[in-house]
């Protein structure tokens, strides 16, 4: 797969985004609501770490993909600020859980009170601590609807083993930042960027799922546990 010329020819669907056609995009999503303004704002004042936070387009798609599966258990790895975990809790059933795991609680408050404004705070569960000791503790059976993965990108392929067996047979697992910013289509690629062509490789290779990797913000792979 590193030889991308070897690929079939196909036709080309694909268009540059422009600044003008992502307003368009996201408008398409509708507009947000007082409590993910308020958190999008306040995630924003942070400064530079402020880009780990999804697109609006894209907590959109998170949340339609819950309700398409009638999701009630979610597994997420990677809060931050909570807008991904609150989409995904909009999702949910209201008697549905999205568990949420990060390695700091430093985002929390933020976190915790756009969840409260959103009324979704009753079906969140914090979890901290380093992910993969976290995700250890979990039922060792498939219990989990839908996989979200948004965190350190060299423990992607451990949270992927560890997550897949506890994924019922046609739940979703997700995870994002798979292109990372273009830099995952270089074979010279290093660090983080490595990292994610080697989850991408071991994804592509794995005869539990059926998945797509999508051009959605910074790469989106969708994955269906057979």
């Amino acid at each position: 797969m590193d030889d991308l010329t070897e690929m079939q020819p196909y036709v080309e669907k694909t268009m540059p985004m422009t600044p003008e056609l992502m307003r368009y995009v996201r408008a398409q999503a509708g507009p947000l609501t007082a409590a993910q303004r308020s958190l999008m704002d306040a995630t924003l004042a942070l400064g530079g770490v402020a880009e780990m936070q999804i697109p609006p387009e894209q907590g959109v798609l998170l949340t339609l993909l819950a309700r398409l599966i009638s999701a009630r258990t979610v597994v997420e790895v990677g809060t931050f600020t909570g807008y991904s975990t609150m989409a995904l809790a909009e999702g949910v059933d209201t008697d549905g859980t999205v568990i949420t795991l990060d390695i700091t609680d430093e985002w929390s408050a933020i976190a915790t009170e756009a969840w409260r404004a959103a009324g979704v705070a009753e079906r969140i569960r914090q979890v901290h601590g380093p992910a993969a000791e976290s995700l250890r503790t979990l039922p060792d059976e498939p219990f989990v609807d839908l996989v979200f993965i948004d965190a350190d990108k060299v423990g992607y392929v451990d949270y992927w083993e560890l997550l897949v067996p506890r994924v019922r047979p046609g739940g979703l697992l997700i995870a994002d930042n798979v292109l990372y910013a273009g830099e995952a289509v270089s074979p010279d690629a290093t660090g983080n960027a490595q990292a994610i062509r080697d989850f991408n490789a071991h994804v592509l290779a794995d005869d539990r799922v059926e998945s797509v990797l999508l051009t959605v913000a910074d790469g989106l792979t969708l994955a269906r546990k057979k």
